[in-house]
């Protein structure tokens, strides 16, 4: 059925203008001013209403063993979630361990998702190690449309990669034109350093950020970019949470270096006082386990305005749930805590509550950070992160009046609890398309939970 949103206020990362969007077979045919429609056209009224393209989260965790269980949600609970909060496409991290088949572990995470994800989706591959056969396989991943590969420089024994092994991933990285998505920290040292807060009897959920101190992160981030120079791949640092890893990312960048930054919304608007709580013989601050650590506030000023200026390139959610009875695992150790804070439905919700209706952050940089950028790094642009005739039909309709606050007794993702509880927002997705398909209407899925399709993707870098 053809698809007419009218009278909204369409933003993109450049240009800002009232106008009418016509859509036909999951693309936009059309945008004017006073369109005229197709007999059987579904007419949604945008008046008062900002018009966006589909968020995408450019990092994610949805199927994941890790940490003696496993993530929470399905690929139909999270994208569902997902939906709501107004993200259209995501990149889910697939992460087979060092023990796993790399090609074999490809396979799963797709069969996982293939025909139950409600919004569209793709891949970074994950290389825990590099073996004899570790190269032909990658070939036949990005043969395949993966155009992104993970490493870890954290996890020892797990995912971590030692230098060789990042080496050998970057050199064929560069003959690909794939870019190199990184985990940025130093498995040695976060290993000696837990083991030494251990055995001075500190256990509880509040050491977890002393054992990745901030300059532990700056380490990783330094390292990562000298091998980035070194061999000439393009890189991407996820989830950057502090000030002195801003720094040397920041230099890199001023050398040349092919290098962006993502920061996730965790670090932009929790500290790590967060998980230092102690209610609940410390669940309270098991909740807010993640890795990096939440750190100390004086960052998030520094985010922010990176994120503002543009040196902080995207925000995605590093969107990993644990409930509390897994969190509860770490209950003897704060080693043992599965990492992760849920996001995906809030991400888009209070980066634009914080950045820009109580913040600093341009409207064009939330689309950009949010949307735009991804797709441009990632193989997706123009068909996705942006609204022009030819681009996919994934559009969010978006009600900057309606105030609400968050809550697990409202989300929609499979965990029973919320990182962000009782934070309030000042604006909602209310309608939400994927491929011209309404997904989401007035804060409730009401599409199809199969409507999801594997993007394909080619090297771009």
């Amino acid at each position: 059925m053809p698809l007419l949103i009218k009278n909204g206020e369409i933003v993109t990362a450049d240009s800002r203008y009232k106008g009418d969007i016509f859509v036909e077979e999951e693309t936009i045919t059309r945008i004017g001013d006073n369109l005229e429609t197709s007999p059987g056209t579904e007419v949604i009224d945008a008046a008062g209403k900002y018009v966006f393209p589909g968020f995408i989260d450019p990092h994610v965790h949805i199927y994941l063993p890790f940490m003696a269980t496993y993530a929470k949600d399905t690929q139909q609970t999270a994208s569902i979630a997902a939906l709501i909060g107004g993200t259209t496409t995501w990149i889910e991290m697939c992460c087979p361990s060092r023990l796993d088949d790399a090609l074999a572990g490809y396979e799963l995470w797709k069969s996982k998702a293939e025909g139950n994800s409600a919004c569209d989706y793709t891949f970074h591959m994950s290389v825990t190690k590099f073996e004899d056969k570790t190269e032909g396989q990658l070939r036949e991943i990005v043969a395949d449309g993966i155009s992104s590969f993970k490493i870890f420089l954290a996890y020892k024994n797990f995912f971590g990669v030692d230098d060789a092994e990042m080496y050998r991933t970057m050199t064929l990285a560069r003959k690909l034109g794939v870019i190199v998505t990184a985990h940025c920290e130093n498995a040695e040292l976060v290993a000696q350093l837990q083991q030494a807060l251990l055995a001075q009897g500190k256990t509880g959920p509040e050491w977890h950020e002393p054992s990745r101190p901030e300059a532990v992160e700056a380490e990783g981030t330094n390292r990562f970019a000298t091998f980035l120079e070194t061999t000439g791949a393009a890189g991407y640092v996820v989830h950057l949470s502090c000030e002195p890893a801003l720094r040397m990312a920041e230099r890199a960048k001023q050398r040349g270096t092919k290098l962006w930054i993502e920061s996730v919304i965790p670090h932009f608007i929790l500290d790590k006082t967060y998980a230092e709580r102690q209610g609940g013989e410390g669940l309270e601050g098991m909740k807010h386990v993640m890795s990096p650590p939440l750190r100390d506030k004086r960052n998030q000023k520094v985010l922010w305005d990176a994120l503002a200026t543009g040196l902080i390139d995207t925000v995605g959610t590093d969107h990993c749930p644990f409930d509390t009875s897994q969190k509860l695992l770490g209950k003897g150790a704060f080693t043992q805590i599965p990492n992760g804070i849920p996001g995906v439905e809030e991400r888009v919700n209070l980066l634009y509550t914080y950045g820009v209706k109580r913040g600093n952050l341009d409207i064009h940089r939330f689309v950009d950070a949010a949307s735009t950028k991804p797709a441009k790094l990632f193989g997706l642009f123009p068909r996705k992160g942006t609204i022009a005739v030819g681009s996919d039909a994934d559009l969010v309709v978006y009600d900057p009046d309606r105030k609400a606050v968050i809550s697990s007794k409202t989300q929609h993702v499979n965990n029973d609890y919320n990182g962000f509880e009782g934070m309030e927002i000042d604006g909602r997705p209310s309608v939400v398309t994927v491929r011209g398909k309404v997904q989401v209407r007035n804060g409730a899925f009401v599409g199809d939970s199969r409507r999801g399709r594997f993007l394909r993707r080619t090297p771009c870098h």
